[in-house]
């Protein structure tokens, strides 16, 4: 639920002696309306924004890929990963799966895919020194072994559709980009992930805006690490996965680095070509992924509060003002014509209809992202309070820990 400091039903009602409605309720409006400017401003490029990338059918010669998967552990998500990679076609040149000394058998199961594709090769990084997030060493070690002009980093818990390597560089082509990413399709998801997940999805849409729409200024790039293609030559120039060494959000932080140093950096719609079950339950998902979420160590603290505002005014908070509202009409304590301040009321239900309106029309536009829907994803609008709170506590809360490992000097950091 929301903290009772972001609203008071009775501040909102109460008319001072001239008949004028409190300072709070002409504060509260002035802000969601404005917030509801800026998040319009940053949704109005998606609809030109470029359809789902299809895969490529056939191959392609003229340039070479060095995919990168990073493991630790990943035994039993890694598999459908390496069959999606083995079944691509040229560009793709090789598979370099660095692994961090698992234990688990994910060692012995990249062993056997690289017995079937001899593109597929085991790579053990070095010992991880201070200050780096183990997925970026990882990412690194794999750029020093890279043979290809593009290097595209794919997370092992993807699955990579036929056609996906010469997608993603038919498209970078296409648009002239040196860098990009490719948002995925969830599938696999419980019920209860696919009820909260949408919604803290939607977060991501509303402070950055849509994938595949015109390329917003550099720190306001996004990106996704699932699947993130960059010329290895641009990496290598600038400093390589060096910039993002101690990013929580590693893959927005290096796509803003090379944003900032000139880089045509793209986000795009990759429903079609990869997959991705990440999490295996709702209170996983909950704990991993809004670990980050906030996009920490990409965006400056004040910048991330006022995405904190934006998420709570134009997308938690709407639907109980609306109730709430409604409620005090049905009472008789709020009149819509007649008394002077039923204009406050009337500008109240224009703004926050407005912002629901939006917000289930984008769930609409989210429907490809997801391989399943039901009706938990149609009803997941219910849970945006809950996903504004897990912003809130991302913002407010440094990590400790990622995919069961420790980092204590990060976390003081």
């Amino acid at each position: 639920m929301a903290p009772a400091h972001l609203f008071n039903v009775s501040d909102l009602a109460a008319a001072h002696p001239l008949g004028t409605v409190s300072p709070v309720g002409v504060l509260l409006l002035a802000l969601q309306a404005w917030l509801l400017l800026v998040l319009l401003v940053r949704l109005m490029p998606g609809y030109s924004r470029r359809p789902p990338i299809a895969p490529r059918t056939v191959p392609r010669r003229d340039t070479r890929v060095s995919v990168i998967v990073t493991t630790l552990n990943e035994v039993t998500r890694v598999g459908p990963c390496l069959e999606g990679l083995m079944q691509q076609q040229e560009p793709m040149l090789e598979v370099l799966v660095v692994d961090s000394r698992s234990t688990d058998g994910t060692r012995e199961l990249v062993e056997a895919a690289s017995r079937r594709d001899p593109r597929i090769r085991l790579v053990t990084d070095d010992p991880l020194p201070p200050g780096w997030v183990g997925k970026v060493w990882a990412l690194e070690n794999g750029l020093r072994e890279a043979q290809g002009e593009w290097v595209l980093g794919i997370d092992a818990d993807t699955v990579p559709a036929p056609g996906l390597v010469g997608a993603v560089i038919d498209a970078v082509e296409q648009d002239g980009y040196d860098v990009a990413s490719f948002s995925p399709q969830f599938r696999d998801q419980t019920p209860a992930e696919r009820f909260v997940q949408p919604a803290m999805l939607v977060t991501l849409v509303y402070r950055c805006g849509a994938a595949g729409a015109t390329q917003p200024p550099p720190d306001r790039v996004l990106a996704n690490g699932q699947c993130f293609i960059a010329r290895r030559d641009l990496l290598v120039q600038y400093g390589g996965y060096a910039p993002a060494r101690a990013s929580w959000c590693d893959d927005v932080t290096l796509a803003r680095h090379l944003a900032a140093n000139g880089a045509r950096v793209g986000f795009l719609d990759g429903s079609n070509i990869i997959q991705v079950r990440s999490y295996a339950s709702l209170a996983e998902m909950w704990r991993e992924w809004g670990r980050s979420f906030d996009l920490k160590d990409a965006t400056p603290l004040w910048r991330r509060w006022l995405d904190v505002a934006m998420v709570w005014a134009v997308q938690a908070l709407p639907l109980p003002l609306l109730l709430i509202v409604g409620s005090l009409m049905a009472t008789g304590s709020v009149q819509l014509s007649g008394a002077p301040n039923a204009i406050l009321w009337q500008a109240l239900l224009v703004v926050n209809g407005s912002a629901l309106f939006i917000r289930l029309f984008m769930l609409w536009a989210l429907r490809g992202c997801y391989a399943e829907r039901g009706w938990s994803f149609w009803c997941s609008w219910l849970s945006d309070i809950a996903a504004a709170w897990r912003l809130t506590l991302s913002t407010a809360r440094r990590p400790k820990a990622w995919r069961g490992r420790q980092f204590s000097e990060l976390a003081a950091s």
